[in-house]
């Protein structure tokens, strides 16, 4: 027998592993529990562990039932005390107020990764406040002779004129903020406090070292991590980036690509948020308007089919839903909203519109609930276009 010589071939490429694909259901899933409202909530880790989970709350100055970065820990946790939640934020520098979404609490490991916005504001040649040196220098002089500050005890915030007629020493601190120089430690009285970052930042944080790329693929993978599956504008728009920001990390993210069914576009996911199945209850709370499950108004109505829009700064007459309009989270979807206010020790429902009749049932336990979690002892509807299921909610309430 003779042998005949083979031909030799080159290997060939592995191919590509196929693109993991999921149902619109199971995105939905992926998303609520990444947000921490979906499954047993970790009350060990309690309110830092939300802030942790997160990597950003937001605040704003609108305060009804209770400001927004109280009704952040509620929704995933349940009737944690307000002062519990305050403690848990502003103790031990646990963490700190930046610029992310909007003006966030931020955890404290995550200040060496904002130092690309950082580096950003230091290069800016153009502010919209003209500002002297020496009021700037004489600001942070004060901070670090006399200690933390606010604004007001730095000569005052305003020079007497609109919101944003801010006096010197206001412009000062608030630009010291954005460069790094000095940061927000805690909100007293709603008013920010202003400290050294070199004295209120722990050592092993406190540098500008990371080069823009390792920071934008941390907060890259963060925001995925936050919200389980997203698009590249999700993760854009979770710590404001650009999207070219996002292209330029995404593949060293960490993040792996997905399809979802009926979004149409790209997505990507949060390897973690993929190795287990979202299961366990789901929680029914009201929502803060600027709860991060629905920062995004596009991504809300891809996920839940749900428009939500703050009116807060709409005029009054062209108000849809009302003021404060907070949407209900029962059985992992929205089903409804309602604009609360509180007159002495009643929860008033000023404005309710819900998503078919089950919806009452899970409307009633949010309103008891958020009800008991601010002293109030009844609940009173004011306005339900819905006649049948007005009657059914108080009915409800009245058991």
């Amino acid at each position: 027998m003779t042998n005949t010589p083979s031909t030799a071939t080159a290997p060939s490429a592995p191919a590509p592993a196929a693109t993991l694909a999921l149902s619109a259901d199971e995105a939905r899933r992926l998303a609520l529990r990444a947000q921490g409202l979906l499954g047993a909530p970790d009350r060990r880790a309690g309110v830092r562990g939300v802030l942790r989970h997160l990597g950003a709350v937001q605040l704003d100055t609108i305060s009804v039932l209770a400001r927004s970065h109280e009704l952040v820990p509620y929704a995933r946790l349940g009737a944690v005390g307000r002062p519990t939640v305050e403690a848990a934020y502003w103790t031990d520098t646990h963490s700190f107020e930046y610029w992310s979404h909007a003006a966030c609490i931020l955890p404290v490991e995550e200040w060496p990764h904002f130092a690309f916005r950082r580096r950003a504001y230091r290069a800016r040649t153009k502010w919209y406040h003209d500002l002297p040196k020496e009021a700037y220098d004489s600001v942070i002089d004060q901070i670090r002779t006399q200690g933390p500050l606010t604004a007001t005890e730095l000569g005052g915030a305003k020079n007497g004129g609109p919101w944003w007629d801010w006096s010197e020493a206001k412009v000062a601190v608030e630009r010291a903020l954005m460069l790094g120089e000095v940061v927000c430690t805690e909100r007293r009285s709603w008013k920010r406090v202003y400290d050294l970052a070199e004295r209120a930042i722990p050592d092993a944080l406190y540098h500008d070292d990371l080069d823009d790329a390792e920071c934008l693929r941390r907060l890259v993978a963060q925001a995925g991590a936050a919200m389980g599956v997203a698009t590249r504008s999700d993760l854009a728009d979770y710590h404001r980036l650009k999207g070219e920001q996002v292209d330029a990390v995404i593949e060293d993210s960490g993040l792996v690509p997905v399809e979802v069914e009926d979004w149409g576009k790209p997505a990507w996911a949060d390897p973690a948020a993929l190795a287990s199945p979202p299961q366990g209850r789901h929680r029914t709370t009201l929502l803060s308007p600027f709860d991060s499950l629905i920062w995004e108004r596009p991504r809300t109505e891809r996920i839940f089919g749900f428009s939500h829009r703050l009116e807060a700064y709409v005029p009054k007459q062209k108000r849809v839903h009302g003021y404060f309009a907070m949407p209900l989270l029962a059985g992992g979807r929205l089903v409804g909203r309602v604009d609360p206010a509180r007159e002495g020790r009643t929860l008033v429902a000023r404005q309710v519109s819900l998503r078919g009749r089950k919806a009452v049932s899970a409307m009633a336990q949010a309103l008891r609930e958020a009800a008991e979690w601010v002293g109030c002892d009844s609940v009173r509807i004011e306005r339900c276009d819905d006649r049948e299921a007005a009657a059914a909610l108080i009915a409800e309430l009245g058991d």
